[in-house]
């Protein structure tokens, strides 16, 4: 029996983010090829992904927006501000009632609920402002802070762990496939959010005729 929510933030309460990254690629004028070639030079240069690096808390914000513009200025031949990043993300970022509402549903029933985020230690105000996170949420895993990001197994043991519910009587909500494919490994049910309907149909499904016991 499922005792435990453990929800993503980005993309799955919200709305997509790769809205908010193609409006800004369309601002600063960056192919997304050239996105993608700039991370792979920092990579093959540092010996580390930096949105890796960044999500698990070990590059700041500031050090990963001037080392893509230095890398993308060097690949387009022009200057390319990445200041802007920020703001262009989340002024594009809205929530999603829908999954906000079966949270805050699923927490009145009894659930125990987690968050599990990949996120960035600067945008923990902007991202908490949105939602009442603290009182939807019993627990916060924000990869920012623990050091880990999915898909790795660890930051999934280390929430169940934290939350005191056997990953087998978890369900996962995400909306990265790998993500999801990560959760099954380590014993999780999931759903992989794509639309509202669906994703919230499924998670139903997931859970019913379930009601919660102790975990």
């Amino acid at each position: 029996m499922i005792a435990a929510i453990i929800c993503d933030f980005g993309g799955v309460l919200t709305s997509p983010l790769i809205g908010s990254f193609a409006r800004f690629q369309d601002h600063a004028g960056i192919p997304l090829k050239s996105l993608g070639r700039a991370m792979a030079t920092i990579t093959e240069r540092d010996g580390a992904h930096p949105l890796f690096e960044l999500e698990c808390g070990r590059m700041t914000e500031a050090a990963f927006l001037d080392g893509l513009s230095a890398t993308l200025g060097e690949d387009l031949g022009r200057p390319v501000p990445m200041h802007e990043f920020s703001e262009h993300l989340w002024a594009g970022l809205h929530r999603n009632e829908p999954l906000i509402e079966l949270m805050c549903e699923l927490r009145d029933a009894g659930y125990r609920m987690a968050l599990l985020t990949n996120n960035v230690r600067e945008w923990e105000p902007r991202w908490r402002s949105m939602l009442p996170v603290d009182e939807i949420f019993e627990l916060v895993v924000d990869s920012a802070f623990v050091g880990m990001r999915k898909p790795d197994h660890a930051i999934y043991e280390l929430t169940v762990e934290r939350l005191g519910v056997p990953a087998e009587r978890c369900l996962f909500i995400d909306d990265f496939a790998h993500n999801c494919a990560a959760a099954r490994e380590v014993g999780m049910t999931a759903v992989h959010y794509e639309e509202p309907d669906r994703a919230i149909a499924e998670i139903r499904a997931a859970l019913a005729p379930e009601r919660p016991e102790a975990a």
